[in-house]
């Protein structure tokens, strides 16, 4: 009942454009856009079919009563009147019975598709459509007042070439961040068993992401959204501001290991008492920040720019997916499949589910995200991948110049993908998992892709996403006989194994050099002391075993001595004895 109760309701918005050129023909055409409902009449999809009219503009008046009508009416005419003062239904009546072969109705506000009820649609059968109030001047500036025009709707193109562009910046965000991610995570580890990290050391934090934080985050997003759809005008503007900020700090992550290994500006600002700036940080960083928020601010400013904004706008969210990709760490695949699967029936219910809740029928998820159709601000959210449409369609001059691609479609598989790289570098499996899983999001979006194409709506894109990257990744984990320590793991949380260390130097006493014992020999003796390398750690191999298999090299070293240095090398046994201990304790 609730569908049948919106399928009534539903009024058919259509773009189409109308082809204007002059009565003369000493000018080229021009198309504009327009808006149309195919329940009053078909317009032909191709131009050459279309029938050329003159174009009467009547917009001094409304055409709301018969002395609206000029004398002798419309004949075979299509005529230009202003939007108002009575129903749609009234001014294309009283157009096509004055023999008009169509109407124009020029709007100040924005474009709505003109609405009636079944018999009103069944009485008419000349087209109306909705034309802008800028559009009727330029039309009027550039071809005078002689013109005809020609109505028609052009098919659009099933894919843009634009969607090439999203999948490859999606693709990379993914790849890129979820490789970043792991390998800092491994870095990070190393690291702290370095009793020194140096001069410039690196503050940025990982996050453990634990189930409750899970459930609190979507119940975040969920309100968010709700609140975004019922007070979008007075929110929007807090989401810019925050994404201005947030996509700032990510710039100046994703370029501060570039910036630092450049050779000039390493000299510090002078002591003082500000805020972040007690620290002394380097000219360089200070200047990358400077740089950052400046990017940030462009933005904002020019946000509303069509011609290149959106290259500013793509460039700071992916430098924002990037640093959240590092920053946000899922410790289990389990974590990851709680996660995933939350979102996934998050995503499906907003845009599936919720316009049988809407009075209008409009999908929330896609009422937010493009922008609510009676907005007073005409503000767009930022947290989107946006590129304009790369093809020749006339309706590219219409208001759907865009393809969006929200960053959760990005970041909630990526995350995913970088925890596969961690767990790739655990078990040293030449990044199978880490490969496995990015070319599976691949596939999840161009599948997106394709669904969006033929069913011409907006599609959830965790739809397709989410069971690519899970079912894969567990396909792999279960191919490869490590699914309980993918499931759960193993290893992460308790820092175990470590990666590639070296210990410090024990001191130990000096071994006293035996006249009698050739030179190569206490070479060969030095060789093996005092610093020991461990190597990373396979399975239940202890550090024990370790330094066993370090004893042992030594030993076969020594096979070729003379047995009559046997003293000699006796007390230096008893010394090495001590020193592999000392170092063992040091490595537990």
């Amino acid at each position: 009942l609730v569908v049948k109760f919106l399928l009534c309701f539903q009024v058919y918005c259509e773009y189409g454009m109308v082809h204007v050129l002059s009565e003369k023909g000493s000018s080229k055409g021009k198309d504009y856009c327009i808006l149309f409902n195919s329940q009053w009449a078909h317009l032909p999809h191709d131009l050459g079919k279309a029938s050329l009219l003159q174009l009467q503009d009547q917009t001094a008046s409304v055409l709301c009563s018969p002395s609206d009508v000029p004398d002798g009416g419309f004949n075979n005419q299509i005529p230009m009147v202003m939007r108002g003062n009575c129903t749609f239904y009234e001014k294309v009546r009283l157009a096509q019975i004055n023999g008009a072969r169509g109407l124009l109705i020029v709007s100040r506000e924005r474009l709505v598709p003109p609405g009636g009820n079944r018999s009103q649609y069944e009485e008419i059968d000349i087209p109306v459509a909705l034309l802008s109030y800028t559009d009727m001047l330029d039309i009027g500036k550039s071809f005078g007042n002689s013109v005809k025009g020609a109505m028609y709707a052009p098919n659009e193109p099933v894919l843009d070439y634009n969607m090439v562009i999203i999948f490859v910046m999606a693709v990379g965000t993914v790849a890129i961040g979820g490789y970043w991610a792991g390998s800092r995570d491994v870095k990070k580890r190393y690291m702290k068993h370095k009793r020194d990290d140096g001069a410039e050391k690196h503050d940025d934090e990982t996050v453990d992401v634990t189930p409750i934080m899970i459930c609190v985050f979507v119940v975040m997003c969920c309100s968010m959204l709700v609140l975004l759809y019922f007070f979008y005008d007075h929110l929007v503007y807090v989401i810019i501001g925050i994404f201005c900020l947030a996509a700032s700090i990510g710039l100046y992550s994703c370029l501060s290991p570039f910036v630092r290994r450049f050779p000039l500006g390493k000299c510090r600002i002078p002591d003082n008492n500000l805020p972040y700036f007690h620290k002394r940080p380097q000219v360089r960083m200070l200047l990358l920040a400077v740089f950052c928020i400046s990017v940030s601010v462009v933005w904002g400013i020019f946000r509303n720019e069509d011609q290149w904004a959106w290259v500013l706008q793509d460039a700071l969210g992916i430098a924002f997916c990037l640093y959240m990709l590092k920053t946000i760490r899922l410790p289990t695949f389990k974590g990851c499949t709680l996660l995933l699967l939350v979102l996934f029936v998050y995503d499906v219910f907003f845009v599936f589910i919720t316009p049988f809740l809407t009075k209008t029928g409009e999908s929330i998820m896609v009422e937010v995200a493009a922008g609510p159709s009676d907005s007073a601000t005409h503000e767009k959210l930022p947290m989107v991948l946006k590129v304009p449409r790369l093809n020749s369609s006339p309706l590219a001059l219409c208001d759907r110049p865009f393809s969006l691609l929200g960053f959760g479609d990005i970041l909630v598989p990526g995350l995913l993908v970088a925890y596969c790289h961690r767990f790739d570098i655990q078990v040293q499996s030449s990044r199978v998992y880490f490969v496995a899983c990015t070319i599976a999001y691949g596939i999840g979006l161009l599948v997106t892709f394709v669904a969006l194409a033929l069913m011409q709506m907006g599609q959830p894109a965790l739809l397709y996403l989410v069971p690519c990257t899970l079912l894969t990744s567990f396909a792999v984990a279960l191919w490869r006989k490590e699914l309980t320590m993918f499931w759960t793991g193993s290893g992460f949380a308790k820092d175990l194994p470590q990666p590639p260390l070296v210990i410090a130097p024990v001191n130990c006493p000096e071994l006293p050099k035996d006249s009698n014992v050739p030179a190569s020999q206490q070479d060969t003796e030095q060789m093996t002391s005092p610093t020991l390398h461990v190597k990373e750690l396979h399975g239940p191999t202890s550090a024990a075993e370790e330094l066993a298999d370090t004893d042992t090299k030594m030993d076969r070293s020594e096979i070729s001595i003379a047995q009559s240095e046997e003293p000699a090398g006796q007390n230096k046994d008893s010394l090495e004895s001590k020193c592999l201990n000392a170092e063992q304790n040091q490595l537990e």
